[in-house]
């Protein structure tokens, strides 16, 4: 049960990290922040950013071996970094003008799971 929730509170994480990295580009791209200050941009990602680490924190906690979970951090590490970029390209697909999903971004995701399975190999 503990890897359930560690990748549910990372997925969630990773929506929320997403959305402080490249959400100010969306409030550009819809002409919501074109006249905001950096400070503000900066600001907005940090507040963004507070409920990602709300999230990743105990994620890492309860994934952790350390903890009793059922993860090495060399598993985590890939673990969050896979869901990371998966997050990333659904998010950006969906909601960015012009970003689309090409052979070559399928075939990294190929070398991600590659990943998975050899961090996973005992």
């Amino acid at each position: 049960m503990n890897a359930f929730w560690c990748i549910l509170l990372l997925i969630g994480s990773n929506i929320c990290m997403t959305f402080a990295w490249y959400g100010h580009l969306k409030l550009q791209e819809m002409n919501i922040s074109n006249g905001w200050p950096l400070i503000l941009v900066i600001l907005f990602s940090w507040g963004i950013a507070f409920f990602e680490y709300c999230l990743q924190v105990p994620a890492n906690r309860i994934g952790s071996s350390i903890n009793g979970g059922p993860f090495n951090l060399m598993q985590l590490k890939v673990i969050q970094e896979v869901i990371s970029l998966t997050v990333f390209t659904v998010i950006v697909t969906l909601c960015f003008k012009g970003e689309a999903l090409h052979w070559n971004h399928l075939a990294a995701f190929i070398c991600l799971i590659l990943a998975v399975f050899f961090v996973f190999l005992k």
